[in-house]
């Protein structure tokens, strides 16, 4: 019998249908000979790759678990493979791609009248309209209820004020899905790029999410058309749920960077020779593998259930606020070990896992803080009972 496969020691992939395989294929050949080549180049000099949003669209990545409207209508199994090859290229380009379907495709999809679906998400679905999703705010984000951005009715317009921060693919974006307060609670809007009042600026100093666009966005007077709201969006509903899709994009991620990282490392310890043996010949080394592999595999588990829950319309949001915690951690913590294991070459962007790491760091983040989480899961166990 064959050693199992480090990178997929329980053959998890023997679970995936034909077509979900040949999902991933696709993927994996796109990470390996167009991303990786230019992606470490990119986050050194703080350059999102643009040139590779084509191919994402040509292949049908954009939009690719919605169905109609020129979308791929694939699975959600599918969509979470997706999420995990891109990321085992680089978070910011499972970033790109998140937004796009999970923050603006879904909503205009979930939530949108049928002249807006027609109008943006065939577009959309070929790149020829890149979103951007406006919730946090300057002065926090877990708490999306008390945002200070707010629209009030003019007419048949709404004016919009206020601000918001750390937005992935702001200044790129040709919409922004905006939230924002009204006298009758959250609303959500499609603000149109060259709207007068709206304006974007790049945030800069980044040490993670380098090779991603992060934006702050600005409404002074931003006036926009009533038909430019999300007609079925009532309440922070809407927002969260959108947070949802993207959380369960996440959980998936961020095991293509654990395996990046894992691969890096394996490859590494098995050709540096110290104290006249290599590395990987040493207990230590062999029992920090072997746990990366436990975790991995632990992680990979969670992400198929919890796609089969998701493909069967029985996923409920703390289902994913579990995988999102702990896949996360467990991304972080196998690129923080792999990170040591390289040694001092381990801190520079010729090697992926200091790159991960610092990626990573904002992944545990967004989309809801590791607190977060935890607390959505405690307030199940405990007869609804919010804690936060």
């Amino acid at each position: 019998m064959e050693s199992p496969n480090p990178f997929d020691f329980y053959d998890v992939r023997g679970l995936f249908s034909d077509d979900e395989r040949a999902v991933q294929d696709m993927v994996t050949r796109f990470v390996d000979e167009q991303a990786l080549p230019i992606i470490a180049d990119a986050f050194e000099h703080d350059r999102f790759p643009k040139e590779l949003i084509p191919t994402i669209a040509e292949m049908g990545l954009l939009g690719c678990n919605i169905e109609g409207y020129d979308c791929a209508g694939l699975n959600n199994v599918c969509y979470g493979l997706i999420c995990q090859e891109l990321e085992r290229g680089d978070s910011g380009i499972r970033s790109f791609m998140s937004v796009q379907n999970s923050l603006c495709m879904f909503p205009i999809h979930r939530y949108g009248s049928e002249e807006q679906r027609q109008r943006w998400l065939p577009r959309m679905a070929k790149a020829q309209v890149i979103g951007c999703f406006g919730l946090t705010e300057p002065d926090g984000g877990s708490d999306p209820g008390t945002m200070k951005t707010h629209a009030k009715k003019q007419g048949g317009d709404w004016v919009i004020n206020g601000a918001k921060m750390w937005i992935t693919n702001g200044t790129i974006a040709d919409i922004a899905i905006t939230w924002a307060m009204t006298d009758e609670g959250v609303r959500g809007f499609i603000v149109e790029k060259g709207t007068p009042g709206y304006t974007a600026r790049d945030i800069k100093r980044k040490f993670s999410l380098r090779a991603s666009v992060t934006s702050e966005l600005f409404f002074d007077n931003c006036r926009v058309p009533d038909s430019n709201r999300l007609p079925e969006a009532h309440g922070l509903a809407g927002p969260l749920s959108c947070l949802t899709q993207a959380r369960y994009g996440i959980v998936w991620g961020a095991i293509g960077s654990a395996t990046a990282c894992l691969d890096e490392c394996l490859r590494f310890v098995k050709q540096r020779t110290l104290f006249g043996r290599p590395l990987s010949h040493t207990q230590t080394i062999q029992r920090r593998l072997a746990n990366m592999v436990r975790r991995i595999t632990n992680a990979r588990l969670l992400a198929l259930q919890l796609g089969r829950l998701k493909d069967a319309g029985r996923m409920h949001h703390s289902h994913v606020s579990l995988a999102k915690w702990n896949n996360v951690r467990m991304g972080l913590d196998v690129a923080r070990d792999a990170r040591d294991m390289l040694g001092a070459g381990g801190i520079t962007v010729e090697q992926c896992p200091i790159r991960h790491m610092l990626n990573l760091e904002s992944v545990i983040t967004y989309e809801g803080t590791e607190t977060i989480h935890e607390l959505i899961v405690g307030r199940e166990l405990c007869d609804g009972v919010a804690a936060f």
